[in-house]
Parts: C-alpha cells; structure tokens; sequence
C-alpha cells in the first residue's frame, strides 16, 4: 500500500488505497489501538468556521495519543502579514509533526509541498476544491451501506459550484465505479462536471438513486446571488420534501456533509429519517480520520512494531 507523509486531495486515489482506508477505519471502529514510538504533536490551523471537521480530526489525534496544540487565526502572526509557508515552517521548527489545515484558497497546499517539509500536511479543505477526509469518510458510508461501488446509483444533488464536497466526490465515485448524476440550479451547474455525471431533476433522482448526496447551500459564498435566494422555493423546487422522500427507493440511503440547513436542503423531518444516516457520516468520519493519521505515521516510521494487528 503506497503511503505518503500527506494527505491533501483524493484526485488520483486508487481503489484500493480506498479500501484500505476504510478497512483501517473499520478497524478502529471495531476497537483497535497503535502505541506511538514518542510523543507526537499537531496543530489544527482553521482559516474558516468548522464545526464538524475540526472537532472530529482533534478527538482522531487525541484517541491516536498525539498531543494537540491550539491554534487561533485571529491571534496567530498570519494578522501580521506572515505567510502560510513561513507560519508551517514555525510550527515545524518548535516540533510539530502534523498540520490539518483548512484555508479559503484553492490549492493552498500546492505551495507547501513544494517547500519539501518534514511536518505533515493534511488537508482539512480548501476554498471550493478538495475536502478528501469528507469524500473518504463519504465513500466509508456508502462501502458499509452496499459493500461496492460498481453501479450504484448515486446524486450528488444541490450547490454543486461551490462545493469541495461535490468536487472530491464526483471525482472518487466516477473512479470507484458509481454511476455519477447531479441535481440542483442550473446556475450552480457548470459543463465541466460533464464528464463526470448527467444533471437530472430531483424527482428523477429520488425515484432512481441508491444513494441521495445533498449539499449545503452556501450562503457565504453565494454573494449577491443572496440577494435573489428564496429558502422556501429552493425547498420546493430543489429540495428533498417528504413527497420526494417516499419516491426512494426501500434499500436508498440519504447523506449530507452537514452542517444541514433544515427546511432547505431537506425537510426538517427526515433528517434523522430511516434512510438517512447524516449522522453516521459524522461517527465514521472521526474514525476515517484516524485512519488517515495513522497511515501518515506508519509512513513516518511513528507507529510502534508492538501495536494491536489491524
């Protein structure tokens, strides 16, 4: 299994890198430990709210036995006019072996990389391109619901143009063998997303899909689009309603990267409906994360010979 000391994009991913993610993360849902050869630290640099990614990479560090450093933008020399190089660089220089980071521009990370730096990266998401560790912890919801990918119907369905969730995923599903549709306005459409699925109507999907994908409506990316946007419209038209609900099909399931807005997206009630398992995706993606950690520090030679087997 080919390792590296990063993690900033699922673009190129194999299959069975995939797998061997979730199995790793399967694993320590099922209770598995590693012992670290020394003691070992993170920092989590958030350039953007986080609720869910945040939270759920410290407690994956913190049940790793990584020690976890805090970090906060507003009072870090970034407000001064360091650059994010030489902010890594810092950490990197008082003993910092890992940095998530999620920052509003695409492709932050392009520039690390090139610094060839011993502290890792992974990337906790950036600006409206990747999001791997929500696309990987996706694709663990989706393995444990079916046991494949190949063939499975899957929508990825709402603000498809502004989302990194959207992005990594038509990318990983299209790879993994799924067959790819999208839903939502046509103004959050773009042709590039062509070659990766067919749009459809909401109405369409509910009746065909294995697996209902919805996204956040990002107001704090839409600008003056805001100004035009009716919640309940958007419901109407885009959403998924109780009617469109039962238009699934009995072995369908229903995911978002959450936070959810109830009443836009979906209907309030069917949040915790029997076909979702929006929650779910949270408990797996704490366990994902450890499993992207761990393969970091296998790669770093971190991990003690005497861990528990996988």
């Amino acid at each position: 299994m080919s390792m590296s000391n990063n993690l900033v994009t699922v673009e190129n991913m194999s299959e069975a890198e995939v797998l061997h993610k979730i199995k790793l993360a399967q694993a320590f849902k099922a209770g598995k430990k590693i012992k670290l050869t020394r003691p070992v630290f993170a920092m989590n640099l958030f350039f953007e709210n986080s609720t869910r990614t945040h939270t759920s990479f410290d407690m994956a560090e913190r049940r790793l036995g990584m020690q976890v450093l805090e970090f906060n933008d507003q009072t870090s020399s970034l407000t001064k006019g360091e650059t994010l190089a030489d902010t890594i660089k810092t950490i990197q220089a008082i003993g910092l072996d890992f940095a998530v980071i999620r920052h509003p521009e695409n492709e932050y990370y392009s520039e690390l990389l090139k610094q060839k730096l011993d502290i890792s990266i992974v990337n906790g998401g950036d600006g409206s391109g990747q999001h791997p560790s929500q696309s990987l912890l996706d694709m663990m919801t989706i393995y444990e619901e079916f046991g494949t990918f190949k063939g499975l119907k899957v929508v990825i369905a709402g603000d498809l143009n502004h989302s990194r969730v959207a992005r990594s995923n038509m990318e990983l599903l299209n790879h993994l063998g799924a067959e790819v549709y999208f839903s939502g306005p046509d103004q959050w459409y773009d042709e590039k997303f062509d070659k990766f699925g067919k749009h459809i109507s909401i109405e369409k999907a509910a009746e065909i899909v294995d697996v209902m994908m919805l996204l956040r409506v990002q107001k704090e990316r839409l600008g003056k689009e805001l100004d035009d946007f009716d919640e309940t419209d958007y419901h109407a038209k885009f959403g998924l309603t109780k009617s469109r609900y039962q238009l699934m099909k009995k072995s369908a399931i229903i995911m978002h990267p959450a936070p959810v807005n109830r009443g836009i997206e979906i209907d309030s009630d069917l949040v915790e409906a029997d076909k979702s398992r929006i929650f779910k995706q949270m408990t797996n993606g704490m366990y994902m994360r450890m499993a992207i950690l761990t393969d970091i520090l296998e790669s770093k030679g971190l991990i003690a010979s005497n861990s528990k087997e996988i």
